[in-house]
């Protein structure tokens, strides 16, 4: 007992953990209304489809799934299941599946199906957590974690018996970029293999693994525009991007996207563009001082000059057909009335329609007064990571007012800074003063008499 309490850091590791598990447990908690008021089913079309999909890989492996044609669906015309769909929320379920059993523990694979969003909500809160220490501190961290547990915003597509992508992505999304923050904060090509696994992971759940190939690619333009390059930002990206490119490739209904889309081109695009600026640096550091101011126009220019050649190379390469250009959905991104005109049908799901004001406080409560205060924090005390979490927010505030659908890619953004921000408040308010409450004058006050007290009548 004296030990622990002569040991602050054992009581620190304590309440961290205890907060996270009490996290946990509320964020499975608030998923179980249907099942618990209803019973245990599967609702809704899709998921419906992904437990089909699931039920038959169990049934008949992996392998059998890949190449299994279903006659049942799009009748009379049957679909190649393994090719159109992203494997992930399957392999997932079946894994479980497999150890469970393998344990002797036989449990159907509908339940596994039916719980597993409200379980890897549990998982999202701790890499909310872990990603939030990395840019702030572990008590910003609980706070991030306590948040992203109970938002409804991210409740909506993770209650129990939802089993679809996001059930699984939004906990991929989190953990890539806290190893992205990661390896860049140390520059380890150990940390940057873990986030190309991590994004593979991602890309073999969701087709919003779009959104980290292009906000990794942008936090590194915008740390070369800031004059924030090192070789840690090097390591850390050309490992990243090399083994992300070759795994991400591996799923069968992503194929050879990475390099044929323009969806993917900018992170092409920045990986050549920080291969010249680290030759360029390298040549810098072995001149001598003289030639030092002179070469220091000549890296300007040819930074400049690399990253004009990468745009009208991409330009080039989609004019001839070389690279496909964007897609109906990420047109209607940048021009909100592309998808009326063009592709009404994209146009009429109502998932694609833009966001309504009240939309942002019912999904996001108080968080969405508290987020601009973690934003401002760390713009005044930026450094590489806090880079990202800022593009990250302004990014996903312009995505989620064009798009309902990507509040969901707001959400985790809103609880990292709103932890920030309470985080750091708490700390300015609860800190104890040294000279005791009053400071000098606390002994003068001591000695005025009481005022009387009024009482009211």
């Amino acid at each position: 007992m004296k030990s622990l309490v002569a040991n602050p850091s054992g009581w620190q590791s304590l309440i961290t953990f205890s907060v996270l598990l009490l996290a946990c447990i509320a964020g499975f908690s608030a998923r179980l209304f249907a099942v618990i008021r209803f019973e245990s089913i599967i609702h809704e079309f899709d998921p419906w489809f992904n437990y089909r999909s699931t039920a038959y890989m169990v049934e008949h492996g992996f392998y059998n799934f890949l190449n299994w044609f279903d006659e049942r669906a799009w009748y009379p015309l049957g679909r190649i299941v393994g090719g159109t769909v992203y494997p992930g929320l399957m392999l997932t379920s079946g894994c479980i599946h497999y150890v469970l059993h393998a344990l002797n523990i036989p449990i159907h694979i509908r339940d596994i199906c039916v719980f597993l969003a409200p379980i890897f909500s549990g998982l999202t809160a701790v890499s909310t957590y872990l990603l939030t220490k990395e840019l702030w501190s572990a008590g910003a961290g609980l706070f991030s974690a306590c948040f992203i547990a109970i938002v409804p915003g991210y409740i909506s597509r993770s209650v129990a018996g939802s089993y679809d992508n996001e059930g699984i992505a939004i906990f991929a999304l989190q953990f890539t970029y806290y190893l992205w923050v990661k390896s860049v904060k140390t520059g380890s090509v150990f940390w940057a293999a873990l986030t190309a696994l991590s994004y593979f992971y991602m890309v073999s759940a969701w087709g919003g693994y779009v959104f980290i190939i292009n906000l990794i690619p942008l936090h590194v333009f915008a740390l070369l525009i800031m004059g924030r390059y090192s070789n840690r930002i090097l390591t850390s990206y050309c490992t990243f991007y090399i083994l992300g490119l070759i795994l991400s490739m591996q799923i069968p209904f992503v194929g050879f996207q990475p390099i044929r889309t323009s969806e993917h081109m900018a992170a092409s695009g920045v990986f050549v563009l920080i291969l010249a600026v680290g030759a360029l640096s390298y040549l810098q550091g072995i001149l001598s001082k003289s030639d030092y101011k002179s070469f220091k126009y000549f890296f300007v220019w040819a930074t400049l000059l690399a990253a004009g050649a990468v745009f009208l190379t991409v330009v080039v390469l989609t004019y001839a057909g070389y690279i496909a250009p964007w897609s109906g959905r990420f047109y209607s991104l940048w021009d909100t009335t592309y998808a009326k005109i063009h592709i009404p049908i994209i146009a009429s799901v109502s998932e694609h329609q833009p966001t309504t004001w009240f939309s942002f406080f019912f999904d996001l409560h108080i968080l969405v007064c508290t987020f601009p205060v973690g934003v401002w924090y760390c713009i005044r005390n930026i450094n590489d990571e806090r880079v990202f979490i800022v593009l990250y927010a302004i990014s996903a505030v312009y995505f989620a007012g064009v798009m309902v659908r990507l509040m969901l890619t707001l959400t985790p953004a809103v609880c990292v800074l709103s932890g920030i921000a309470f985080s750091h408040v708490f700390s300015l308010y609860l800190r104890e003063d040294e000279g005791g409450v009053g400071g000098d004058n606390s002994d003068e006050d001591s000695k005025k008499p009481a005022a009387p007290v009024q009482l009211d009548r």
